[in-house]
């Protein structure tokens, strides 16, 4: 059985190759809830995965810096640029991500742990 995960990415309007060592989260509305062991773009990824899987809904993943440093990943039934999403930026600690959620929905956190 084949499960929909459209993924719709979006380039900042930061281009180019610089690479920052850690990309701070975003401040507005965003509360943390931990971290991951995995990059950002695979932490994305899975959480994009699980949201689909679970709701057979379409899933939107959008780039936020270059380099694969930070993603949000929108809830099913959410679109870019002001929906409730899942923030992934590159952890300060080094390897790893950062996990946020933004917005006013009950079950990311659970999703997103996942992840983790």
């Amino acid at each position: 059985m084949k499960y929909p995960f459209i993924v719709a990415l979006a380039t900042a309007a930061l281009a180019g190759c610089v690479t920052s060592p850690y990309t701070p989260p975003p401040t507005q509305d965003t509360r943390a809830l931990g971290e991951s062991k995995l990059a950002p773009k695979d932490a994305a990824q899975c959480i994009g995965q699980a949201w689909a899987q679970s709701t057979q809904q379409q899933v939107w993943m959008q780039y936020m810096l270059a380099n694969d440093q930070a993603f949000d990943v929108y809830v099913p039934g959410q679109q870019p640029p002001s929906g409730s999403a899942a923030v992934v930026r590159k952890s300060p600690t080094g390897a790893g991500s950062w996990l946020g959620f933004r917005g006013a929905d009950s079950g990311a956190a659970g999703a997103i742990s996942q992840c983790q």
